[in-house]
């Protein structure tokens, strides 16, 4: 992962001088590049293949992708730049502004992330910010059973974590693992098993 600016920068200045070549989040102030091991984009790639097949089967109203930034904002104001691995939005939202870079302030219906090295970012900092924004479901998918014992279990057994909204703004977290079928509010009928993520 490497920093590419000295000063803090805000959501906008991020924007402007985010490189174009690339992926990057705005994570303190700072332009951090965001890179992937082959296995992590695979499992991201199958979540995000997967969803756009359910959004097409039953003609949803959402956009998938793996390249949308959204603003949220720290416990202590700070705003970040982030880019989850797979993120579903309101298509009428994304196409509101056909012309803009995909940038959005809104909270987008669902945002996944795969777990990697840095992923004290998923459990803590990125939970914090997307219930802080209100992204109604979000997935921790660790497939190389790297994050906490208390999330994980001991011995560690890879998951997906699966975060709701609930009536007073706060995710509440169902773990699935194995050969149970993930439970989802944006896609009810998807036939996904854990094992299949996490293995894809």
């Amino acid at each position: 992962m490497k920093t590419y600016t000295k000063q803090k920068l805000t959501f906008d200045q991020f924007l402007e001088q985010c490189p174009e070549e690339g992926l990057y989040e705005l994570v303190d102030g700072e332009i951090v590049e965001v890179r992937a091991t082959t296995n992590h984009d695979d499992v991201a790639n199958f979540i995000l293949f997967g969803f756009n097949d359910e959004i097409r089967r039953l003609n949803l109203n959402y956009v998938v992708n793996n390249t949308a930034v959204f603003k949220t904002i720290t416990a202590n104001g700070i705003e970040q730049g982030r880019k989850p691995d797979v993120s579903v939005i309101d298509k009428d939202k994304w196409r509101s502004s056909r012309s803009a870079y995909a940038a959005l302030e809104e909270p987008i219906q669902l945002a996944v992330e795969v777990t990697s090295t840095n992923w004290e970012d998923d459990y803590i900092d990125k939970l914090d910010e997307y219930q802080r924004l209100g992204i109604t479901e979000y997935w921790i998918v660790d497939y190389l059973a790297i994050g906490l014992r208390e999330y994980l279990g001991n011995p560690k057994v890879p998951a997906v974590f699966v975060f709701l909204l609930d009536a007073e703004g706060k995710y509440q977290c169902t773990h699935f693992r194995g050969l149970e079928q993930i439970v989802s509010r944006t896609f009810p009928e998807l036939t996904l098993t854990a094992e299949q993520v996490l293995t894809a």
